[in-house]
């Protein structure tokens, strides 16, 4: 590790930039909300379904096609974009009800809640990669990612 830390020390007395492990780990999209607990009691109407949601938000200066991309809990419920270019710094609200997709809130179409309150764990892929993950363990109503 000391080895590994010197060098790095020495490319950048070089002048040659080395990102850090937090600056290299930023994805281009991320999860950064996870509201896993819709106020009220679990009723299952639309209202309470729409307010369980996950917000992605793009981190890039660029325009990033969410078209093919996925988002999944550990129970295998899978939501899949279809087309929607996430503005750069945009951020895209994935309610578990349903509803008009726009771009900036879509929907998932599920009759039954998706993010389990006593511990769950969000996924957001890409073909086959992970992007970015969320876990959590029992919370009153939302987690920050």
């Amino acid at each position: 590790m000391k080895k590994h830390l010197f060098a790095i020390a020495a490319l950048a007395a070089c002048g040659i930039l080395v990102p850090t492990a937090a600056q290299a780990a930023t994805p281009t999209v991320m999860i950064t909300k996870v509201y896993v607990n819709s106020p009220g009691s679990d009723t299952r109407s639309k209202k309470s379904l729409d307010a369980e949601y996950i917000v992605l938000k793009n981190t890039t200066k660029k325009t990033i096609n969410l078209s093919g991309w996925t988002v999944r809990d550990r129970s295998k419920h899978i939501y899949k974009f279809t087309s929607l270019n996430l503005g750069a710094g945009k951020s895209v609200t994935l309610h578990t009800g349903s509803g008009t997709n726009t771009s900036a809130n879509r929907y998932w179409g599920s009759h039954n809640y998706i993010w389990n309150n006593s511990g769950d764990k969000a996924y957001l892929r890409r073909t086959t990669a992970n992007i970015d993950t969320c876990t959590w363990k029992t919370v009153s109503s939302y987690v920050n990612c």
